[in-house]
């Protein structure tokens, strides 16, 4: 184990999909500079995010905003005592980016190397927001490219009780709302859609899948909702995108927090806590406070800026790695299949 009666100082890079990102965070929960930088702009062109002009873009965009990060937390190199990255899951070109920059640096300043999973990063999150926050607790963590729940028993130790059968409820929110002309990314605009519409217009089902209480399937509702707008297509009627996008999201949050809350009761667990792009909707936020509230169960979330990727989370992440005395080589490699809780 490390002494930690000194602050440790952590810079963060992250570069799993379309944000390149850096940040500088002290004892994993005290943020002293968070730079993203986007490419939204650019993959909405395509309707989603195009593998090879992220990496490329990433390559041209690490270092300026590594400097950046630096810069606006005042902090030089000699202050920094590890430098952190995300090793997976995620799109192998673009980890490959951040990986590489990370050990430049780690080999040319002698720097301890720590390697990070993408959702560890995601649940470490939440200890920038509340301090606080200690385990065990229940984390849903939902994305463009996940949908896991998991059990926090300690700060590194994780088990996986439930997953998405197919699609992620971030890539449902995507296609859907590309099939009713919304755009990419389809999160934040399904949320803004949906303020003005009935959410009990349209009954979407509720996947279940047999037998694995915690685990998720949005591949029906997706097919309910396409099926709805070709039926209404077909009879020349106007769909309501406000209704559509509302009743097509109480589905998805119905499912998300049912289950959510039915593992933090089988598991005796009083505290919940969400993570991840879609954590960050609106609805969900709701549903799930109004959920614990209910219960007497304590419910946690990030800030929005917290809730897509960003370096300070695998900072966090990585602050207890280094706790517990964990150091990677310079053989530390991409794994865009990453389970959680590898090491």
């Amino acid at each position: 184990m490390t002494d930690t009666s000194k602050n440790i100082t952590i810079l963060g890079i992250e570069s799993s999909c379309d944000e390149t990102a850096a940040a500088v965070v002290v004892n994993g929960r005290k943020v002293l500079s968070n730079v993203i930088s986007s490419q939204i702009d650019i993959h909405t062109v395509y309707g989603g995010v195009v593998p090879e002009i992220a990496s490329r873009l990433h390559c041209e965009n690490i270092n300026g905003v590594i400097r950046l990060a630096l810069k606006e937390a005042k902090t030089g190199w000699d202050e920094i005592d590890a430098i952190a990255v995300t090793r997976g899951p995620g799109l192998v070109g673009a980890l490959l980016v951040g990986v590489s920059e990370a050990k430049a640096l780690a080999y040319a300043l002698n720097k301890p190397l720590i390697g990070v999973h993408h959702i560890e990063g995601h649940i470490a999150a939440n200890y920038i927001t509340h301090p606080a926050l200690e385990p065990p607790y229940v984390c849903l963590v939902v994305s463009g490219g996940h949908t896991h729940l998991a059990v926090v028993r300690d700060y590194r130790e994780f088990e996986l009780a439930g997953r998405t059968m197919d699609d992620a409820a971030g890539e449902t929110f995507d296609k859907v709302a590309r099939a009713v002309g919304l755009g990419y990314p389809g999160g934040p605009k399904v949320d803004k859609a949906a303020c003005g519409g009935d959410p009990h217009a349209i009954e979407f089902p509720r996947g279940e899948v047999k037998d694995h209480p915690f685990d998720f399937t949005f591949s029906g509702l997706k097919s309910a909702v396409l099926n709805h707008i070709n039926m209404a297509q077909m009879k020349g009627e106007e769909i309501n995108v406000a209704d559509l996008a509302a009743s097509f999201q109480r589905s998805v949050t119905d499912s998300l927090v049912t289950r959510t809350i039915l593992c933090a009761e089988s598991y005796g667990i009083r505290k919940v806590a969400i993570a991840g792009g879609v954590s960050a909707n609106t609805a969900l936020r709701e549903a799930m406070k109004e959920a614990c509230l209910k219960r007497g169960m304590e419910c946690f979330y990030p800030e929005p800026v917290y809730c897509t990727d960003n370096a300070a989370m695998i900072a966090s992440a990585a602050y207890f790695e280094y706790l517990a005395g964990r150091r990677d080589t310079m053989f530390l490699n991409a794994e865009p299949n990453l389970k959680l809780g590898e090491r």
